[in-house]
């Protein structure tokens, strides 16, 4: 059975709200938070490498005021492992592409070196359970959206020998060879680039990630990759319904391949009617940033920074969803594929608002909480917590 009795009757007691919810200051029990600490937690995707560049790059060895991640609050929250995508703005000129993500590439390279003693990066899935036993967080280098390869397998190998071993095939926007969930169709799916960059994916060792993919494309890869995926930080189209989500029909094909579902954090995700609001501010600011990146010649990031802190004061006075509403999307996650394809891909530093009582990384111990709250067993809690994660991790990653 994919779901205990304990876990079964958990959840139709939550239905009907007779069992209260783990609120956001409630404190962490002992025992939950000594589970939490045993087991490996591992994170599919964060934006972090994002702030590592630029005039405004911090070094994640020191603890930040903005931000959700840095190394003493990973060790705090109790990450062990986390996935870090290097992503180019496909808004930007394409000339572009490859240097903005040889300089994030770069940059992880350079925090682990100078932060010997805290980070690693992991070359390959066996790297990363003995990283993570020498008390380091193991980074893995990925890629957010494969415009970032330029239509060319060279540099698709390039990415590789520089370390990277995970790619998301699309992003926001469809690119020359695979359809996004955001954008127009163009190819129905991949095309037979598309359908070449699986392939040698699969001969390299990266972990193919298809968050952001359209359904097409998703349902090609299935076909094409002998591997499996990583749908990396998405969320349930059953509870959310938007494109971005993951249909109940893509999860049973997931299944199949042996893949896993890692459950994103961002509010909008989690929730239809907040997406709505979400998307309305949004759109009312992109359309201000376009009409002022005029006055600085075109630099839509500072038309951006002008704009930041209205638009944040704007999302933050949003009414969030709790901690409760991204464990209903593992819970029917697990639900359709089974305890063994689920896990966390939090989008932090890439999301604007978290949950409510999940402010940044130190709050982990929370969601691991609420699992206990909702009669996850220990054993089930490891798995969504990095163990399936790990495990698809270690026979990908070669």
């Amino acid at each position: 059975m994919r779901m205990s009795i304990m876990l079964t009757l958990s959840l139709l007691v939550s239905a009907t709200l007779v069992v209260p919810a783990v609120f956001a200051d409630d404190p962490v029990p002992e025992d939950v938070m000594k589970l939490h600490r045993k087991a490996l937690v591992f994170d599919a995707h964060c934006d972090t490498a994002m702030r590592l560049v630029g005039g405004r790059a911090i070094d994640i060895g020191i603890r930040q005021e903005r931000g959700h991640m840095d190394l003493p609050r990973m060790r705090e929250g109790g990450l062990d492992a986390q996935i870090f995508a290097c992503w180019p703005n496909p808004r930007r000129e394409r000339d572009v592409y490859v240097k903005q993500t040889l300089q994030m590439i770069d940059a992880l390279w350079e925090q682990s070196r100078l932060h010997a003693e805290d980070f690693e990066i992991a070359l390959e899935g066996k790297d990363i359970k003995r990283i993570v036993k020498s008390g380091k967080l193991a980074g893995i280098i990925g890629i957010e959206g494969g415009h970032a390869i330029m239509a060319d397998l060279g540099v698709l190998r390039d990415y590789h020998r520089l370390g990277v071993r995970c790619m998301t095939l699309t992003w926001m926007n469809t690119n020359e060879w695979a359809d996004s969930s955001d954008d127009s169709t163009k190819w129905g799916g991949l095309n037979d680039l598309g359908r070449e960059v699986v392939r040698e994916m699969d001969r390299l060792g990266m972990i193919i990630d298809c968050s952001h993919v359209s359904d097409s494309t998703l349902f090609d890869v299935f076909e094409v990759t002998e591997n499996p995926v990583l749908i990396s930080h998405s969320c349930m189209r059953a509870i959310c319904d938007i494109p971005r989500n993951v249909s109940d029909d893509e999860l049973r094909a997931l299944e199949k391949n042996g893949g896993v579902i890692c459950i994103n954090y961002f509010p909008g995700f989690l929730d239809k009617e907040f997406n709505g609001a979400v998307t309305e501010i949004w759109q009312e600011f992109r359309a201000s940033a376009d009409s002022l990146a005029g006055v600085y010649e075109g630099d839509r990031e500072k038309a951006w920074d002008e704009l930041r802190p209205e638009y944040m004061e704007r999302m933050e006075a949003l009414d969030s969803p709790t901690i409760g509403a991204l464990v209903d999307h593992i819970d029917h996650a697990v639900g359709i594929v089974g305890i063994d394809h689920v896990g966390l891909g939090s989008d932090f530093d890439g999301i604007s608002i978290t949950p409510v009582g999940l402010d940044d990384v130190t709050d982990l111990p929370a969601i691991t909480s609420e699992l206990r709250h909702r009669g996850y067993s220990k054993k089930d809690i490891e798995k969504i917590l990095g163990g399936n994660l790990l495990r698809l991790a270690e026979r990908v990653i070669r």
